[in-house]
């Protein structure tokens, strides 16, 4: 299994265990700020918005909580101003690795990225080092309930470029990115039972981790995850899940 789906996958079991909602609504309610102040508060317009506030209805994130999240980002409530700015660079073994973060304090957040890559085994790169490895996709998560055959023409109708299956926990839809809302209205619209929808990169060619090399690479995408200021963390590694499980 690719490193992304697998990585998925886990991040994904520790938000239900609970291990970092915390973290997770943190990281949601600042993307629903940035969407709200750059698209305006009205998600029928503004499709980041519409992404950001699925992705907290999906972490059963209180209403109130987006309402408040969305008033800041308006302008209608004081709150902090974020930027965005992504980090690109290098983990053990020549993974190539893309951080997404929004910042009150871009030179906070470089310095403590460069630390986390120095730490766990890498190198920051300079923009544009590794960005070219990725393809943008939008990404939407089927429930369970339909066959993968199922699931396949309705996503084919719908304009999907792919359909990716994940076992007990349904199916990862991929389009264009302009695609993603169409795509999920179409899906819904046939009777399919949604989760998240989000824009994801995903590499166009991936490094084989083994021993000490995936060790640390899971030890760094853990770290990075874990900063607050980090939103997302793309990375092209695959490690065999049979290992992949023994290390987690």
């Amino acid at each position: 299994m690719s490193g992304h789906n697998r990585w998925s996958k886990i991040k994904r079991q520790k938000a239900a265990m609970g291990a970092s909602k915390g973290k997770l609504y943190t990281k949601i309610i600042k993307e629903i700020t940035v969407a709200a102040r750059l698209g305006g508060g009205n998600p029928d317009g503004n499709a980041r918005l519409r992404a950001a506030i699925g992705a907290a209805r999906e972490a059963n994130m209180p209403s109130d909580t987006v309402a408040r999240a969305i008033k800041k980002g308006t302008g209608e409530l004081e709150g902090e101003s974020y930027e965005e700015v992504t980090y690109e660079g290098y983990g053990p073994g020549g993974v190539a690795v893309m951080v997404e973060c929004l910042t009150d304090n871009r030179n906070r957040t470089a310095s403590d990225v460069r630390i986390l890559f120095n730490k766990g085994g890498g190198n920051l790169g300079t923009e544009g080092a590794v960005g070219w490895m990725f393809h943008k996709k939008g990404v939407i998560t089927v429930k369970p309930g339909l066959t993968e055959d199922q699931v396949m023409e309705k996503a084919i109708e719908a304009g999907a470029e792919d359909v990716i299956p994940l076992g007990a926990e349904g199916f990862e839809v991929r389009t264009a990115p302009v695609d993603l809302h169409t795509v999920a209205s179409s899906l819904e619209a046939a009777g399919l039972k949604l989760g998240e929808q989000k824009w994801s990169f995903f590499p166009q060619t991936t490094v084989k981790l083994e021993g000490d090399n995936a060790r640390k690479m899971l030890k760094l995408m853990d770290s990075l995850e874990d900063n607050d200021d980090v939103q997302n963390v793309h990375a092209n590694f695959e490690i065999d899940e049979a290992l992949m499980e023994s290390l987690q």
